[in-house]
């Protein structure tokens, strides 16, 4: 598994999740207890987003698309 993003902002792990999803990616997210252990007040613990390796340049693609960022890959 491979980390692909970070954050403590429920939108952007919900969009993310969203895309992930719709693009046949099966995500997972660790560390969501324990960054919402405090209501997201601990800023150096955040929520990872993984996905398998073999997937992984395939889901950076999905949310740069997403996002109409046409500089990453």
């Amino acid at each position: 598994m491979i980390e692909i993003e970070t954050t403590n902002d429920p939108v952007k792990l919900s969009f993310i999740q969203a895309v992930l999803k719709d693009a046949g990616i099966k995500a997972i997210v660790l560390d969501a207890e324990t960054a919402g252990m405090f209501g997201g007040a601990l800023p150096w613990v955040k929520r990872r987003v993984l996905v398998p390796d073999e997937q992984a340049e395939k889901a950076r693609r999905a949310l740069a698309d997403a996002l109409g960022d046409t500089d990453k890959p």
